[in-house]
């Protein structure tokens, strides 16, 4: 018995549909399950040509020495009593715990180093804690040290799997309200990005898990909001065009197949745009940095799926209905040719050069705020923007102890130059004592206890004199390792990806333009505008973190992570006007095809905008240095690009160039 051609229409997106339902139900749950696969050990980010990873490597040889440092300090401000001690020495911890060590500076607080197994440091830090109950009164007890920090981080993490989600779709749900007024689409839109988000989520928990990625707590939450505001910007072109094509149309099939049709490219280019640029990070010497390349590259292609996919699918069963209670009808008129963005047209085209000069000129003024930018490092204790016990914990130990305590700095050499090495790192700078921990493979092993907390910047910099000093010892081959310089080797490491990726992305992504636009001139004109647009949101970020969040600074992977996301995000919106354009300039020329371009795609890329800039935002809501930084960030930029850079400055010089823009297609021998 064969199927009607009425009934075949139906059958392909119902199948689609039921599809996508089933393997919601089966790649949903992970989702909740990726931080199961997630580490946040600062020392697992670095390459394995780092110095401080090959003494990591080297030190093993000196027995089970691989252990994290957790620190057990109590304090009180009278004096410890003989009853804290005994509460101290009495403490059943696990690990290997030191003696009760007292503060040699006073008679208030003293501490026990515990060695924890650095496979789950959350964990152990988690058990000390739970059997610091019940203190003699008066006294303060607290964990601190690399292992503390670590379990304050998986905590602070915590919120990814549920309350950044929750902000995230309660954001994007209220904007979708609001743009399409209709209670219905925007549970489509959602549910669209859901379904990408379970996708996702599968593939990068199966990769992590099978230890071909690396994925922390950073990469989770970009993960999480890149996927939901990208599935609902390519939503929104889709949408947008199907309820155009349905005033015109009044067949639904018909409607979406020209809607579909003419907004794969332009989603295609986004999404392959965003998945190169990402993808650039692959390149950086920082493993961090090469996770987060592939999970936010799998992202981008999971929503890409379901907006191409499902998506359509919903939409074209709803039919006009998707719309309720506004549906739009045949044959009525576009809301698009009048209105705000048509009024906003009308001034560019009365005065384009001048639109664009005063345009460029302001976002110079926030260009020359970029050199306040701090982004040379901060403190570990510092990406905490609430107060947690380690970072208090740390405080206590820095008025009693040298700072470094219970985290010392790990030096490396021959045998034979022992005391040479020795006495090279007791004449530096900063460095408390130095003694010996041990020798194995004619190598021998020193404990470097810094003055200042080994996660603070002056250990930073006492480091670096360190590895001077041993360096220049003769036939050491004197090598510095440790928590302090992890921190130097993640901050050289991302200083030099900055140099090395923000080029490739730049030639990455005028290669995807050129072959989209079929010009070279458009995509060099639309990369100047993004990079012009990156530059304003730096200097604005410089001065917003500075003087209104008064940040302690900012980490130098920072900008690397602003360019790769706003040039690629924010070429986006570039993308989605020019192939318009493009498209309108074949048939009524480009100064009109640019003017008419910005009409139809105003009202959508500034939804999308928002709607990317709101995601991003909830970023906030986890209280990380890092992340508060990226959300503003990108945030900002994605506004500016939307509201300044797509809204005048692109359509301006458009304008302006007219058919020249196209060259050397033949567009530019077309009607002006």
């Amino acid at each position: 018995m064969s199927t009607s051609p009425s009934r075949a229409r139906w059958l392909l997106p119902a199948l689609v549909a039921v599809a996508w339902l089933a393997l919601g139900g089966v790649s949903g749950p992970f989702a909740g399950k990726l931080s199961e696969v997630s580490t946040n050990d600062s020392s697992a980010f670095l390459p394995a040509s780092a110095e401080a990873t090959e003494v990591s490597e080297r030190v093993k040889s000196f027995g089970d020495t691989r252990g994290l440092p957790a620190v057990v300090v109590a304090e009180r401000t009278s004096g410890l009593t003989q009853a804290d001690r005994d509460y101290l020495g009495g403490l059943d911890l696990p690990g290997e715990a030191s003696p009760v060590i007292p503060s040699q500076q006073d008679d208030q607080a003293a501490q026990v180093v515990v060695v924890v197994d650095p496979e789950d440091p959350a964990g152990a830090v988690d058990e000390i804690r739970a059997r610091l109950t019940s203190p003699p009164d008066g006294l303060t007890v607290l964990v601190a040290g690399p292992a503390a920090q670590v379990a304050d981080l998986k905590e602070a993490f915590g919120g990814i799997d549920g309350l950044l989600l929750l902000v995230a779709g309660a954001v994007v749900a209220v904007i979708l309200v609001l743009v399409y007024r209709s209670p219905l689409l925007p549970f489509v839109v959602l549910l669209s990005g859901v379904f990408a988000l379970g996708l996702a989520s599968l593939a990068v928990y199966l990769l992590a898990d099978g230890g071909v990625l690396d994925l922390n707590g950073q990469s989770q939450g970009i993960l999480f909001i890149l996927v939901f505001g990208a599935a609902t910007d390519y939503a929104l072109l889709l949408v947008s065009r199907f309820r155009e094509e349905l005033r015109d149309t009044e067949d639904r099939f018909t409607a979406m197949r020209t809607a579909w049709r003419a907004t794969i490219e332009p989603i295609a280019a986004s999404a392959g745009t965003v998945v190169l640029g990402v993808l650039c990070l692959l390149f950086s010497d920082l493993n961090s940095n090469k996770g987060l390349g592939p999970v936010a590259a799998i992202g981008i292609g999971a929503a890409f799926l379901a907006s191409v996919t499902f998506l359509p699918a919903a939409l074209v069963l709803l039919g006009r209905s998707a719309f309720w209670p506004l549906r739009p009808k045949l044959g009525s008129p576009h809301p698009e040719a009048s209105g705000l963005w048509s009024r906003i047209a009308k001034v560019i085209s009365a005065r384009p050069r001048a639109t664009w000069v005063v345009t460029t000129l302001v976002l110079l003024v926030g260009v020359a705020f970029v050199p306040q930018l701090q982004a040379s490092g901060t403190a570990q204790s510092d990406v905490f923007l609430t107060d947690v016990d380690s970072v208090a914990g740390q405080e206590v130990l820095s008025r009693h102890f040298p700072g470094g305590t219970g985290a010392p700095t790990v030096v490396l050499a021959r045998s034979a130059a022992a005391q040479q090495v020795t006495a090279a790192a007791q004449d530096v700078d900063g460095v408390s004592s130095v003694r010996p921990a041990g020798e194995a493979d004619d190598l021998v092993r020193l404990d470097v206890v810094l003055e200042d907390p080994a996660d603070s910047e002056a250990a930073v910099a006492t480091v670096q004199r360190l590895r001077e000093a041993v360096r220049a010892v003769p036939d050491a081959d004197a090598k510095v390792g440790g928590p302090t310089a992890t921190q130097l080797d993640t901050q050289n490491t991302s200083e030099r990806d900055r140099l090395v990726i923000i080029p490739i992305v730049l030639v990455v992504i005028f290669l995807v333009l050129a072959l989209l636009l079929r010009s070279l001139l458009a995509p060099l004109l639309l990369i100047a505008t993004v990079v012009l647009s990156f530059g304003a949101t730096m200097g604005v970020s410089a001065l917003v973190f500075n003087g209104i969040f008064d940040f302690p600074g900012a980490d130098p992977v920072v900008p690397l992570f602003g360019f790769v996301f706003l040039v690629a995000l924010g070429i986006d919106y570039n993308i989605f006007l020019m192939t318009r354009v493009r498209e309108e300039a074949a048939s009524i020329g480009t100064r009109e095809g640019v003017l008419r371009g910005l009409t139809i795609t105003g009202g959508v890329i500034t939804s999308a905008g928002v709607v990317l800039a709101a995601t991003f935002s909830a970023l906030a809501v986890l209280p990380i240095l890092f992340l508060a930084q990226i959300a503003f960030i990108v945030a900002f930029g994605v506004l500016l690009d939307t509201f300044v850079v797509r809204s005048l400055l692109v359509p301006a010089l458009g304008v302006d160039l007219g058919r020249r823009i196209w060259w050397p297609s033949k567009l530019a021998r077309g009607k002006e």
